[in-house]
């Protein structure tokens, strides 16, 4: 069936077209370079072009349907629900780094449909993706639909409950959520009534969230992170190993330690990560406070000074590798060496 109401069309068509301006914008242009952000921009990418594709097949006969367009549009709509299982999980953890383990899983995602789209391209198995391939990317649309409202579970818990008051991040996460489920649901009707549903509904959904953020006073806070006290209590394993070789390389190359006066936000920001992620890494995962983590490399640093540099005073050899006064210096070797460092160099003379 073909739409030529030029207010339909212009009503379905404006969301796409800025849905595209806004996904170039988080993706490219965005001065917040957060993965947060970037995945907001897949989502908007991956929806702006299925609902183009329906925008395209519903205003243009039949007869001059380029049909690898409908297979681009489907394709894509595989992508909605992991980009925004992702934007919303790395939001509530407030993800710095995107894990290895994310990347593997979209990239299996993206496989799939590029393998199948090259095997059994839309344009000759059209009853292939309508009878089966259709039904299991929705499919994979509404598992991701669950597992992000089940991301979003405290969120939904404290917006509920009388006594406490989410802010203008949490909200927005439960409204681009609540967009989603409510465009899900418009393809559902659409797909057995009238298929112009869905692309009607984008429009006013992504208009919605539009008018939401023009009348929000705190608007900025919404594409930066969300309070820490939210986030996830453990770091997933693949991320803490990746961080931990990173911040080990770190140390050796630049070795920050020696730096009397390094902060923990020092070396969060080599790391690209929030000092609460790092202070986690290292309390979780290395059993370690950033004291503790600095002063046990500043340790090793002294030990090999004392060992291989005789013409040094043991003075020096503290400022060296990183203590700020003798007496610290002195103090902290005898605790995690159990001797000074006189008697530790007189062993090995």
């Amino acid at each position: 069936m073909k739409f030529d109401n030029p207010i339909l069309f212009f009503i379905c068509s404006i969301g796409v077209f800025n849905g595209f301006i806004a996904s170039f914008y988080f993706l490219f242009f965005s001065k917040q370079k957060r993965i947060q952000n970037s995945f907001f921009g897949l989502l908007l990418l991956m929806l702006s072009l299925r609902i183009g594709k329906s925008v395209y097949i519903i205003f243009t006969d039949i007869a001059n349907r380029d049909l690898l367009i409908a297979q681009i549009g489907l394709s894509a709509c595989f992508l909605i629900g992991i980009s925004l299982f992702y934007y919303l999980k790395s939001s509530i953890e407030n993800k710095k780094v995107t894990p290895q383990i994310w990347k593997i899983h979209y990239g299996i995602l993206v496989a799939i449909i590029f393998l199948v789209g090259t095997l059994k391209p839309y344009r000759t198995h059209v009853d292939f993706w309508h009878q089966y391939f259709i039904h299991f990317i929705y499919t994979i649309w509404g598992i991701y639909l669950i597992l992000s409202g089940y991301i979003l579970k405290d969120v939904f818990k404290k917006l509920f409950t009388k006594n406490t008051k989410c802010t203008t991040s949490e909200v927005w996460l439960v409204a681009v959520f609540v967009g989603n489920i409510l465009i899900f649901s418009a393809y559902m009707v659409g797909y057995f009534y009238l298929y112009l549903v869905g692309t009607i509904t984008f429009s006013v959904v992504f208009y919605a969230l539009l008018i939401f953020l023009l009348f929000k006073k705190n608007r900025d806070n919404i594409f930066q992170d969300i309070p820490e006290k939210y986030a996830a209590k453990k770091i997933n394993e693949p991320e803490a190993e990746m961080l931990i070789q990173e911040l080990s390389t770190l140390m050796h190359t630049k070795a920050l330690f020696k730096n009397s006066d390094v902060k923990l936000k020092d070396l969060a920001e080599e790391l690209k990560i929030s000092k609460h992620h790092l202070s986690q890494l290292l309390n979780d995962n290395l059993g370690k406070s950033f004291a503790q983590y600095i002063n046990a490399l500043r340790i090793e640093e002294a030990k090999r000074l004392l060992l291989e540099n005789s013409q040094f005073t043991l003075e020096a050899i503290g400022f060296e590798a990183g203590f700020s006064s003798k007496s610290t210096f002195y103090a902290t070797f005898k605790r995690i060496i159990g001797q000074t460092p006189a008697e530790f160099k007189k062993q090995f003379s």
